[in-house]
């Protein structure tokens, strides 16, 4: 039971312990499976032991001695992916890691070009590696000048070391004017030097390995590189250049129009009674108002039976958007004010905000049929050919303007405290202007040679929630006949005082 075969696999006798793995060519390679136990194993280097102690099964092949006086190579096998592992010879006396010449993978599933990538480098460091470390540093500028008798390569150096490094030399005299400006090499005395310095590194060879290149004849791609970076950089400052000219320009043709836009026109008597101060007493009643119940109704508008709710009140506080039941109510006064002082203000009429939407609902997004009995003279007691100025609200999703229909000015007016123009909804109040003239009085009226004007010296807002008091308030003003001479302070005052007109149902 103590007896070992051979039938287990010779790459695992190789790798066991204090042991090296004999050729096959050799004459000690033995062939027997079972191994033979002879008398002459019985030497005094060899005590006799027992067969079932390790030292005895370690002992039953002879060590194997190179057949010629050179360097021990191990065996090579080279594992997936391409790299290589080397099994080193443990024998007695210096350890040597070898590369096996005639290596054949075992496994290719690797990659090939990295495999051979790392050992073309391996063999180029082990060349540096066995350099003579007791050379001195040649001097490029004077190597010319000493020749055979300057001393500055020793007696025993190599021939394939000099022209290494004259190599070397060479090719980096002829980079240098190409690269030594840009800063993309090292200068040449000092790559000379690194290369033959006693104390060099394996570190600093790789690094000069990636980056000199001792073929002559060959570009440098980070110099190609180089160009076209600045090319790049070139084109992208010519179109600065040109955006800055445009910019320029652009600037001049601004202030230019600045110039030739009329100036707003001053208001020369500004009028008391939009400006009338609360008194004390009319804000309590405001504020009570905005801290009631939302559900309570505060007030009803009996002619347009409107009625205005906590909640709805809610809407004119400062910060909130207005909604169409304020708006609408707030308008209805705006007429009944004109009723009881027709002397002081103009014929107007205001529509509420849901007829522009009814106007343009139809499929040609225009529909008169649909409005046309909102006008009748049963209901309304005149007709709209009598007005000095029609109001037409005008809703903008989250938006309000206001559209003028001026026949006091022949004109088509389209007030937005932001600026925005809107030249469709001129159109449709045109065409329903016509339409509205021949239906209820059968006259045809021409109005191709009134003007669209979109109103640009008004007040604009400042902020994104005004809009809508900017809206009435344009129409409050225009009905009175004077000039727009309010602007973003006056809000907060006017929102007050709109919630206490509403509260008494009475527009000042």
């Amino acid at each position: 039971m103590g007896a070992r075969t051979s039938n287990r696999k010779r790459g695992d006798e190789c790798l066991s312990f204090n042991h090296a793995c004999p050729s096959q060519n050799s004459s000690d390679f033995h062939v027997s499976k079972r191994p033979r136990f002879s008398s002459m194993h019985q030497t005094p280097d060899r005590p006799v032991v027992s067969s079932n102690s390790t030292v005895a099964r370690l002992s039953r092949y002879p060590q194997v001695t190179p057949r010629l006086g050179r360097e021990v190579h191990a065996p090579c096998r080279i594992l997936n992916y391409g790299f290589s592992s080397t099994v080193l010879n443990q024998k007695s006396g210096p350890r040597t890691s070898g590369v096996c010449p005639k290596e054949k993978p075992i496994d290719e599933m690797g990659n090939i070009l990295s495999y051979k990538y790392d050992k073309a480098k391996d063999s180029a460091l082990r060349a540096i590696r066995h350099w003579t470390k007791e050379k001195e540093v040649i001097d490029v500028d004077t190597d010319e000048e000493k020749g055979s008798g300057g001393g500055g390569v020793s007696g025993d150096s190599s021939i394939e070391e000099v022209e290494i490094v004259n190599g070397v030399v060479a090719n980096l005299q002829e980079l240098d004017a190409k690269t030594m400006n840009g800063g993309l090499l090292p200068s040449s005395s000092s790559a000379v030097s690194d290369l033959t310095n006693g104390s060099l590194r394996v570190d600093n060879a790789e690094k000069m390995l990636d980056s000199l290149s001792l073929n002559r004849g060959q570009d440098l791609s980070s110099v190609s590189a180089y160009k076209k970076l600045l090319e790049t950089v070139e084109r992208r400052t010519s179109k600065l250049r040109n955006l800055s000219f445009e910019i320029e320009l652009n600037e001049k043709r601004r202030s230019i129009f600045q110039l030739l836009r009329p100036a707003k026109k001053p208001v020369e008597n500004v009028p008391r009674e939009p400006f009338v101060h609360l008194t004390e007493e009319e804000k309590a009643e405001v504020e009570h108002a905005f801290k009631s119940n939302r559900r309570q109704v505060l007030v009803t508008h009996e002619n347009s039976n409107i009625e205005i709710t906590g909640e709805f009140l809610q809407c004119l506080r400062p910060g909130a958007w207005l909604n169409d039941e304020v708006i609408n109510v707030y308008l209805e006064l705006l007429k009944e004010r004109e009723n009881r002082e027709p002397q002081k203000f103009l014929k107007c009429h205001f529509f509420n905000t849901f007829f522009y939407k009814k106007l343009i609902s139809g499929k040609n997004g225009y529909d008169y049929k649909s409005v046309r009995r909102w006008t009748s003279q049963r209901k309304l007691g005149y007709s709209l050919i009598e007005c000095d100025k029609i109001f037409v609200p005008i809703h903008k999703e989250i938006h309000w303007c206001l559209a003028v229909i001026n026949k006091k000015d022949e004109k088509f007016q389209y007030l937005d405290s932001l600026g925005g123009m809107d030249t469709q909804v001129l159109k449709v109040l045109a065409r329903y202007f016509v339409d509205e003239v021949k239906d209820k009085s059968g006259k045809d009226i021409n109005v191709s040679s009134w003007k669209q004007e979109f109103v640009e010296d008004l007040p604009e807002q400042e902020n994104g929630f005004d809009c809508g008091m900017f809206m009435i308030k344009y129409a409050d003003f225009y009905s009175r006949g004077v000039g727009l001479c309010f602007n973003q302070g006056h809000m907060s005052y006017f929102r007050q005082r709109t919630a206490k007109e509403i509260l008494r149902l009475r527009a000042n």
